[in-house]
């Protein structure tokens, strides 16, 4: 694999077949991508400043106009316009009812008491469930967009789940989460009570419940416990250590550290030079209250 600086932006974690993947854009030169495979060396450096990364829509991505910078800590990639651009045409934002793809209704689960309800595209397949890092999951439903999501409300509030859940909360409680078994009963009690609830809209299929688990794709066996997080990147901040597992939009390294590759994204990243330590700024990861609680480098991912 090699490094992608050059005027290559990251774009964070793609998630394709199961496996994680790191993202780059340049302007003029497409979309790219560098698998990456737990046990793997990773060390870079941040270069130069962090760029918007535009509008992605219909496979295609628009740059911003402006090219704005960003600020190191952000957790998006894009600026304010950018953003409302993206939101002004968003299933997620409700401002696109009228896509006429069929979308399916999950219940996915993240760890002890954290279980949410959402909707995806049915040709994203799992895609969105390795997104969000949902440990265990299982489909609700299928049907038009807006049945989907009357579905999703409806379970939400019988079910007294939430509509998101942060990604500091996963990551703090993915070394120490029940067994498989224990995993898959939780997910399957739930996803009984949710069919024998009354009110499902007509236009929704209800499907029988099939437990997804993706300990495996996640390399959540033996993970270490995350004690820190890359809270920001700055220019010439360095990242380095062994990839152990990645779950969602985060990089679990051997040393216990976590990076959200949501900071990533934006920056252009270059190699480390050999024997580069992390300088990036760094926080604690906290356990949520009451949770469970080197080989050489071929390029950059």
């Amino acid at each position: 694999m090699t490094a992608a600086a050059g005027g290559w932006q990251c774009t964070g974690i793609r998630w394709s077949a199961g496996r994680p993947a790191i993202g780059w854009y340049r302007p003029g030169g497409g979309e790219r991508s560098s698998s990456l495979s737990y046990g793997q060396r990773l060390a870079f450096v941040a270069v130069g400043r962090r760029h918007c990364l535009g509008v992605w829509r219909a496979g295609k991505r628009t740059p911003c106009p402006a090219a704005r910078t960003l600020p190191g800590r952000a957790g998006s990639a894009q600026c304010p316009e950018c953003a409302r651009l993206d939101r002004s045409f968003s299933v997620a934002a409700d401002t696109h009812a009228a896509d006429p793809r069929p979308y399916r209704v999950y219940l996915a689960w993240f760890g002890p008491g954290m279980v949410k309800v959402g909707i995806t595209a049915e040709e994203r397949g799992a895609a969105r469930l390795l997104e969000q890092g949902a440990v265990t999951w299982a489909w609700l439903g299928r049907g038009p967009l807006m049945a989907a999501r009357r579905t999703e409300e409806l379970l939400r509030a019988a079910l007294g789940v939430p509509d998101r859940i942060a990604y500091a909360r996963k990551r703090a409680v993915r070394a120490g989460l029940p067994s498989e078994a224990e995993r898959a009963r939780e997910v399957a009690e739930l996803h009984t009570r949710a069919a024998g609830l009354e009110g499902w809209p007509e236009s929704l299929e209800r499907l029988g419940c099939a437990v997804t688990d993706h300990a495996g794709a996640f390399g959540l066996a033996g993970l270490p416990v995350p004690g820190r997080v890359v809270a920001e990147l700055l220019p010439g901040a360095a990242v380095a250590g062994v990839l152990a597992g990645a779950a969602g939009p985060d990089l679990h390294l051997a040393d216990g550290m976590v990076v959200d590759t949501r900071l990533l994204a934006g920056w252009e990243l270059a190699a480390a030079p050999a024997g580069a330590v992390t300088d990036a700024p760094l926080a604690a990861v906290t356990p949520p209250v009451g949770a469970a609680g080197p080989e050489g480098q071929e390029g950059l991912f």
